[in-house]
């Protein structure tokens, strides 16, 4: 049984107030078009971003697929002036490379300062992307290790190793240049470009300030009360662990209901 798919909804002309008045709290994904990006769309292409970028260093991922493994790391970490960078991702088959002639090129962030994230606008300025995403609610369907997904391949995916995989709802979109994709926090998301491109992201928290760890960078860690709670529920584990096969069973399960009549949102899909 292949995964339901479903368009990821577009608007166009979406006013500044109706987004945030009646489309953001929706907590959807939504990709917005006609919005006047400015003369980047027209003004950044490779020549213009090497000579901007010019020889500053910077780290890269470098795979050898278009699919970079975060759990197994099926990449290298190397550094590459920008200007290089930029005409090696524009290359089809490399004449310099570190793995192989057709290898991948994954730039997270030019600046020093890559902000703490949540929600995200992911801005096309220029080429083309394929956007997969996941709801959070779809969670126990991805077979995931920490806040990865095994399922490397999701067009493909082997369902007898995850066979789960096939109930998650999967919401897809095409982005062009001067698209701009909403993705709210929690949500998964698999990126594919279509052809070299630049991609802005603008994150922000939209929750209040101390909900989140102070220490993370990327605001890839859980806000701190999901941190705690994930302490708890471990200390939990391992005390359950004390009592005979049957007994733990039966108080685990118990635990689990507990929990989805507690936390579990009737609020959401």
């Amino acid at each position: 049984m292949a995964a339901e798919r479903m368009a990821v909804r577009r608007l166009r002309g979406v006013s500044q107030e109706q987004f945030l008045q009646q489309l953001y709290p929706q907590r959807s994904p939504l990709v917005l078009e006609g919005i006047d990006l400015g003369p980047c769309t027209r003004k950044w292409t490779p020549d213009y971003l090497g000579h901007v970028g010019g020889a500053r260093e910077v780290k890269v991922h470098v795979a050898s697929v278009a699919q970079m493994d975060f759990i197994s790391k099926n990449f290298v970490y190397r550094t590459l002036p920008f200007d290089k960078l930029v005409q090696r991702a524009t290359e089809e088959k490399h004449k310099e490379f570190f793995i192989s002639e057709d290898e991948k090129y994954y730039l997270r962030s030019l600046g020093e300062d890559p902000r703490k994230v949540m929600d995200n606008f992911l801005i096309q300025v220029t080429g083309k992307k394929r956007v997969v995403l996941f709801s959070p609610r779809d969670a126990q369907y991805l077979y995931l290790a920490g806040t990865k997904s095994e399922v490397l391949d999701i067009d493909n995916p082997d369902l007898t190793k995850y066979p789960l995989f096939a109930k998650a709802r999967r919401y897809e979109c095409s982005l062009e240049a001067g698209d701009v994709l909403f993705i709210p926090a929690l949500w998964f998301h698999n990126v594919i470009s279509e052809e070299f491109g630049v991609g802005v992201n603008v994150f922000w928290k939209h929750l209040p300030p101390e909900c989140y760890d102070k220490t993370d960078t990327y605001g890839n860690k859980d806000p701190t009360a999901a941190s705690r709670a994930a302490q708890i529920l471990d200390r939990a584990l391992k005390t359950l662990s004390e009592l005979p096969e049957e007994y733990r069973d039966f108080y685990a399960r118990r635990m689990v209901l507990h929990i989805q009549d507690r936390a579990y949102s009737k609020n959401f899909e």
